[in-house]
């Protein structure tokens, strides 16, 4: 693994290994990020318009349930994901009188969509588990509308130090915790930490996201400094 891309065995392990974190996946990031996740998540809603928003990697749905109005599609690789979250969103949506969301399995390297489709995507903790990040910006780029913008969070890694500490965090402390809940020592979490391990850092994104057309890009790290939320447009 690298800031660019996976290699393909070990992509399509992760996604196995991610298909198995789905049991556990909103406790351990709750624990992961001391309580933060929900905070973040709600910081990225308010980021996004009212009109067609795409959310690639979805997961098991725990941002996308609470993503009030508009018109949402959530992009997911792996079909039990986008099962269990088909069922959890549309549930709560439709309790708020909302429309369906569209569930599509794909990945971001290849979006199933045409040009300037969306008003916004938005990716959470799942751009790190992208195959080649740069394609998948790419791909990102066309399928948006010109003025669209994108949001991207995942953790932070200002630089060597501050990504040493937290790969630390991830083996040692959120590891133990996993293999308790899990209840295995070889349990799927830590394969998140081996994508971390493998992650740029905030301002390798940064110039990804300029050097494949984006403009207007940013990036901060929030508290309390374990992620990076990441905002750009697609000039008009």
């Amino acid at each position: 693994m690298d800031k660019e891309r996976i290699e393909e065995g070990e992509w399509s392990e992760l996604q196995r290994n991610l298909g198995a974190t789905i049991p556990v996946y909103d406790r351990i990031n709750r624990f992961a990020t001391l309580g933060q996740v929900s905070k973040w998540r709600r910081m990225v809603r308010e980021m996004l318009p009212l009109g067609r928003v795409l959310e690639i990697g979805c997961g098991p749905g725990s941002f996308a349930e609470d993503v009030e109005g508009g018109e949402l599609v959530c992009l997911d690789p792996i079909p039990e994901m986008l099962r269990v979250a088909e069922e959890r969103v549309n549930s709560s949506r439709s309790q708020r009188n909302d429309s369906p969301v569209e569930f599509v399995e794909g990945t971001a390297e290849n979006l199933p969509f045409d040009n300037d489709s969306f008003d916004a995507i938005c990716s959470l903790f799942s751009f790190r588990d992208w195959y080649d990040k740069r394609e998948g910006l790419t791909e990102s780029l066309r399928v948006l509308k010109p003025g669209g913008s994108i949001v991207i969070v995942d953790p932070a890694k200002v630089n060597r130090v501050h990504g040493w500490l937290g790969l630390i965090w991830m083996r040692v402390w959120v590891g133990a915790y996993a293999r308790v809940v899990c209840g295995q020592r070889d349990h799927p979490w830590k394969w998140l930490t081996k994508t971390y391990a493998g992650f740029g850092t905030t301002k390798d994104y940064v110039s990804m996201l300029e050097e494949v057309g984006f403009g207007d890009v940013r990036a901060r790290v929030i508290f309390p400094g374990m992620a990076t939320i990441w905002s750009a447009r697609v000039p008009s």
